[in-house]
């Protein structure tokens, strides 16, 4: 297998994945720090993903009633204590949902037990590797890609 492929089973049919599929992700970054919004925003963005970086809530809320995403990334502080967390909630109960990663400086078993409840794909802890965020996001957005073409078939 080529560098930068992954294997996948659906369904018993093997696929091949490569970072191609997810060229085509989009992204809805909500970061309330501008520095950290503009880093992550181009280095997502380098690696292929169209990326729509808000720096709060409201314009995430806003963002996802307009446009679908395939992931949402969040601070689980952004603005203030779990509006994060809000974020995620709202992004899972929309008809299409996207994966949703976020990450925190403060883990806590409280927060750890809400991205449970709130079924968050991915959880990573500040400073974020990332590396670690970039291979997430392509494992999770190629999963929902497959997921969306076999079930509209």
């Amino acid at each position: 297998m080529g560098k930068g492929s992954h294997p996948s089973v659906l369904s018993g049919v093997h696929f091949k994945l490569t970072p191609e599929v997810a060229t085509r992700g989009s992204i809805l970054l909500a970061e309330d720090e501008p520095a950290i919004r503009y880093t992550f925003k181009t280095i997502l963005e380098e690696a292929g993903y169209r990326v729509r970086a808000v720096p709060d809530f409201a314009a995430a809320h806003k963002a996802m009633g307009r446009d679908d995403y395939d992931a949402v990334v969040t601070d689980v502080s952004l603005e203030k204590e779990g509006l994060g967390l809000e974020l995620a909630r709202e992004a899972k109960q929309l008809r299409s949902a996207p994966a949703v990663v976020v990450y925190t400086d403060q883990p806590t078993v409280d927060r750890l037990r809400t991205a449970l409840a709130l079924k968050v794909d991915y959880f990573a802890f500040k400073p974020v590797d990332i590396e670690e965020i970039k291979s997430a996001l392509f494992r999770l957005i190629s999963r929902r890609t497959l997921y969306h073409s076999f079930s509209s078939t």
